[in-house]
């Protein structure tokens, strides 16, 4: 519902550079869609809806650069739509959407569908085109053609780019449009048929393992091709403390590398299938791994070789994740459990500042992506999140804002939410 004019009192705002002090300004008001004024204890206008913040955060809205929404093709398991309200939910005002659709967004048509379909929504939702024809790593992808139609970066996900000349010719082509190429780093001759991490874990259980180095020798290859082509590569979902490891001596000699991490990988480790007894929810691609590799992400955002956070959020429907271990499709949801997972992991053990934490949901990706980053300033328009760490609310089947429910974080009581999302002249409340 359109919300132009809205004021938020007894807010705390907060952003990349910091928390203003709530003694000095603690409301925001909003006229036509933009930031009119910030203030102390501003006076309603007759006009307004006024949202009380309860003493919550106020920041410019977060982004997502890496989300499945399965449109078009795979609407059983997620809309564009259904998508977005899940990521409103969660806080989120944009995502970026992988190119693994029916047909995949390999064209033009495809990229502007998914603009188009998503015009009117309060999420902003960015396409990500193929960077091969059909993501079957042969020919590239129309990429200056998708660029013009609104794709924001170009990446194969849900498979790598597995040609190292393919990738280099990507590279040179990206360079010119000075877009980023984003990789899901994965030997596939190493990494398969592996169902879990490799390990001791997996030898206990006797589950076919995808070994840390699948991942590490990828990004070793991607790292040496944005050396050599000045391209702009982005390491999808990291997993493992050398790869972190390898991302941060290659930022250190001025080489074009970004990565993101997701918040399972530094929640969870693959004794959650051990302790679940294969519950196909722990299932996804990258793998959980080990306690160190949490570690080692939660490090490597803490020291900004990480530099934004995403959830992968990819939906699989109730029958197709309600198999054995070995046959379910890798992938979990994690729109709407993103920032509990953040407040768990990084704030309330003191390891991040809240100010470090919203660089990597706020500036980051948009920065990566090439795409404008909202700010609290006066005559913006008004693209925000209302949040804070401290509230506890149950992830169920009730509150779950997807079309499918595969997420290990189900039926949990979680601590710190997402209020609502201000953007395109819309409030969107979080009703749970």
């Amino acid at each position: 519902m359109s919300q132009p004019n809205v004021l938020f009192l007894n807010v705390q705002l907060a952003d990349a550079f910091g928390i203003r002090d709530a003694q000095t300004v603690n409301a925001l008001r909003i006229r036509e869609g933009k930031i009119a004024e910030t203030g102390l204890n501003l006076t309603p206008e007759a006009d307004e809806l006024v949202v009380d913040g309860k003493g919550a955060f106020l920041s410019p809205g977060w982004m997502d650069m890496h989300v499945h929404l399965r449109e078009p093709g795979l609407e059983h398991k997620e809309t564009i739509k259904t998508g977005c309200t899940a990521a409103a939910a969660g806080g989120f005002t944009a995502v970026a959407c992988m190119p693994n659709t029916l047909p995949p967004i390999h064209s033009r048509d495809v990229v502007e569908y998914i603009v188009n379909k998503s015009a009117a929504l309060p999420v902003e939702v960015y396409p990500i085109g193929c960077v091969s024809k059909d993501r079957a790593g042969k020919h590239l992808a129309e990429m200056g053609d998708m660029k013009a139609g609104g794709a924001v970066a170009f990446s194969d996900d849900g498979d790598p780019v597995y040609n190292a000349k393919l990738m280099r010719t990507a590279l040179d082509y990206a360079t010119m449009l000075d877009m980023p190429v984003i990789n899901h780093e994965e030997d596939l001759d190493l990494s398969r048929p592996g169902h879990m991490h490799e390990g001791r874990v997996s030898t206990r259980l006797g589950l076919a393992g995808t070994p840390s180095i699948a991942e590490e020798v990828m990004i070793a290859r991607d790292i040496l091709l944005a050396e050599l082509t000045g391209g702009h590569v982005h390491v999808a979902h990291i997993s493992t403390r050398r790869g972190v490891e390898m991302v941060r001596e290659a930022k250190a000699k001025g080489i074009k590398v970004t990565t993101e991490v997701c918040p399972h990988h530094f929640d969870l480790t693959d004794e959650e299938i051990e302790r679940s007894a294969f519950d196909t929810n722990y299932k996804m691609h990258p793998p959980l791994r080990t306690a160190d590799d949490v570690e080692a992400m939660i490090e490597g955002l803490a020291d900004g070789t990480i530099d934004a956070i995403c959830t992968d959020h990819a939906p699989h429907s109730v029958e197709e994740k309600e198999v054995e271990f070995i046959y379910a499709p890798n992938g979990i949801l994690g729109l709407q459990t993103a920032w509990s997972v953040v407040v768990k992991q990084l704030l309330d053990t003191g390891r991040m500042k809240l100010p470090q934490v919203l660089r990597c949901l706020i500036d980051a990706p948009r920065t990566i992506l090439r795409l404008p980053v909202p700010t609290l300033e006066a005559g913006q328009p008004a693209n925000l999140t209302l949040f804070d760490t401290t509230s506890s609310w149950t992830y169920s089947v009730a509150s779950n804002k997807s079309k499918s429910r595969n997420s290990p974080y189900l039926d949990q009581t979680l601590k710190g939410k997402a209020h609502g999302i201000y953007n395109r002249a819309q409030w969107v409340p979080n009703d749970i």
